[in-house]
């Protein structure tokens, strides 16, 4: 790690063109889109995961001021993941690159407070691309209210026993005994959503 990190971060041989692509020409992007030249760094390098975070301590989660929260992290990441997307893809790596985005909840369609919106463990929204995922589909939808899912449920256990099978594993297979049960990931359940795949 101490002999690789150094060529990894360093940028200064990026071009302008690559710069701007992920946003660090503008100062409201310019750190998430520096966390996402980075990561594209590390995939070209090899690194086989890589996790990124938008926001402070708090980030996305939105108890009071969410449309002043959402909005700001909202400016701060959407160019530069495009911008990852659009340059993952001109160097050939996103159609091997499994690319997840999401959270730990959704938000209430309804206010906590004044201005703020509670966790939705109910229904919530997440994308993911490439990497043996069938793009260009929305799979499951929320009330009218976007309160609880309703159409094409699924569970995280079913989103995780997913991205286990799009990295070649079969999460039935990660079971072990523990304290007399059955254990894995899924917690023994969960199953892949095959819409997904491509």
């Amino acid at each position: 790690m101490p002999q690789h990190a150094p060529d990894v971060v360093d940028i200064s041989r990026e071009t302008e063109a690559t710069k701007k692509l992920d946003r660090l020409d503008q100062k409201i992007t310019e750190e998430f889109g520096l966390r996402c030249l980075l990561a594209r760094r590390m995939l070209e390098r090899g690194v086989r995961f890589v996790q990124l975070y938008c926001g402070d301590t708090n980030g996305w989660d939105g108890h009071a001021d969410m449309e002043g929260n959402h909005s700001k992290l909202c400016a701060q990441s959407d160019l530069p993941v495009a911008g990852l997307l659009k340059d993952l893809k001109s160097r050939g790596l996103l159609d091997s690159t499994l690319v997840i985005w999401g959270g730990e909840f959704g938000r209430m369609p309804m206010s906590e407070g004044a201005n703020g919106r509670d966790h939705n463990p109910h229904g919530f929204s997440m994308w993911v691309a490439e990497g043996g995922v069938k793009g260009g589909q929305a799979i499951g939808f929320t009330d009218a209210v976007g309160l609880r899912a309703e159409s094409e449920k699924a569970h995280v256990h079913d989103i995780h026993a997913t991205i286990l099978h799009l990295l070649g594993l079969d999460h039935t297979r990660l079971t072990f005994r523990r304290n007399g049960r059955n254990e894995r990931l899924t917690d023994v359940a969960g199953n892949v959503i095959r819409k997904a795949l491509a």
